[in-house]
């Protein structure tokens, strides 16, 4: 799809700091995070909405979210839970056509500081916030147990 900005993360013609890769998805830093690390994973193929997405990229998808979340407990980011949101349609506040899950890591008692991140939504240092999730991803084995 043309006019879609994750489309253009995924053909490499908008900028992105991706975090995880595979043959159905694509996981990068949200632009406007409301925690640090805060990620978004989307699958490769355009799906606007959920209605368009099929089922088994789907569950890629939440795979991907799922090790991701993990991953935050295990890096850098030493968090402590995660929320995992997927907003469908404008009604839900969609605010990019495109199916997308975020992945929102969590700390215990950050209740006042996750609520501030909604409004304040601004970045964090990128690089080092990649490099703690990656490290995290690094700690799960291919099955996605702990090393």
């Amino acid at each position: 799809m043309t006019d879609c900005v994750f489309c253009a993360i995924v053909a490499g013609t908008a900028p992105a700091t991706v975090v995880h890769e595979d043959a159905e998805v694509l996981a990068f830093l949200d632009i406007r995070p409301i925690a640090r690390g805060h990620t978004l994973v989307i699958p490769k193929r355009h799906a606007t909405e959920l209605d368009d997405l099929d089922p088994e990229l789907g569950a890629a998808v939440f795979r991907a979210g799922h090790r991701l979340a993990r991953a935050a407990r295990r890096g850098g980011l030493a968090a402590d839970g995660a929320n995992l949101v997927l907003n469908d349609g404008k009604a839900a506040f969609q605010t990019v056509g495109h199916v997308h899950l975020h992945v929102i890591p969590r700390h215990a008692g950050d209740k006042a500081r996750f609520a501030a991140g909604f409004l304040l939504r601004r970045p964090h240092d990128t690089e080092s916030t990649a490099a703690a999730i990656r490290a995290g991803l690094a700690a799960l084995d291919p099955a996605g147990e702990d090393r």
